[in-house]
């Protein structure tokens, strides 16, 4: 195995495995549906806050990764849910749903032996595809840990 199919094995790994920490994945399967648009005391954020910053800031990174023509939300705003809790049961499931499509699109690009991950992106301003998998991983593995908090707090343990 070369380097760079070993950097790519790790970097899916950060991506899609519990290895520090619990895995995306299990945090979200089965999350209460009675606790998504709650808040604890004192806490910024309620799981659907935090679920929906998490898709939204996903899905932006792995487009502008890909797409020369995308835009970004405008910051912070666009990257936040207008309300503290899911509009229907409906919402909260979609959300999980297009956050695993946009996680596998990235898994795919990073497993793609056609993009050089150390390559800069030609519509960028100095980012490389491994740093964008490396911001979609740091960003997930930050705002999960706070989902498992708020998830802990409001359910008393």
């Amino acid at each position: 195995m070369d380097a760079m199919e070993s950097i790519r094995r790790h970097v899916i790994a950060l991506l899609t495995k519990a290895e520090a920490h619990m895995d995306v994945r299990s945090a979200l399967e089965d999350f209460p549906q009675e606790l998504r648009g709650r808040k604890p005391h004192g806490a910024p954020h309620t799981p659907w806050q935090l679920l929906e910053h998490m898709r939204i800031a996903q899905w932006d990174i792995l487009h502008f990764s890909l797409e020369s023509k995308h835009v970004s939300p405008e910051f912070p705003q666009g990257y936040w849910p207008a309300g503290e809790a899911p509009p229907n049961p409906a919402s909260w499931d979609k959300s999980v749903e297009h956050f695993f499509s946009d996680l596998d699109e990235v898994v795919g690009m990073v497993r793609d032996p056609k993009i050089d991950l150390t390559s800069k992106i030609p519509h960028g301003e100095g980012q490389t595809y491994l740093r964008e998998a490396l911001l979609v991983s740091d960003h997930n593995a930050y705002h999960l840990g706070q989902l498992v908090t708020v998830r802990r707090i409001l359910e008393g343990k």
